[in-house]
């Protein structure tokens, strides 16, 4: 995923959490602020040190990242957006991880087009 669509900063962070509306299922969290004064979305990942060791946590930002990039010409709007990953998704392979992802960015009005693709 290219950089211009991550978002970095702790204080970017803080303002979707303060200002943002949620979604959620199971195995996510999704923050969102509407039009961020670009024409593109920026997405940050939090992953807990709850969920396991460095190498668990950062195999969960790859998936999501790779999840997102496949998405990135369904997305809506120009939003910050954090997706906050939780205990049941650290288990998971990537279809379900996509699909999970899928479900909640469509409940949130995020992107386009909600395909179950159950397997």
């Amino acid at each position: 995923m290219n950089k211009k669509y991550r978002l970095r900063k702790n204080e970017d962070f803080q303002k979707v959490f303060r200002q943002g509306k949620s979604f959620a299922n199971r195995q996510f969290v999704v923050y969102f602020i509407p039009s961020n004064g670009l024409n593109h979305f920026r997405i940050g990942i939090s992953v807990s040190k709850k969920l396991g060791n460095a190498v668990t946590r950062n195999r969960m930002k790859r998936l999501i990242r790779e999840a997102i990039r496949s998405k990135l010409h369904r997305f809506y709007t120009d939003a910050d957006i954090v997706v906050i990953v939780r205990k049941p998704a650290v288990d998971m392979d990537f279809h379900q991880i996509n699909r999970s992802l899928d479900h909640v960015l469509h409940k949130a009005g995020l992107i386009s087009s909600f395909q179950n693709t159950a397997r």
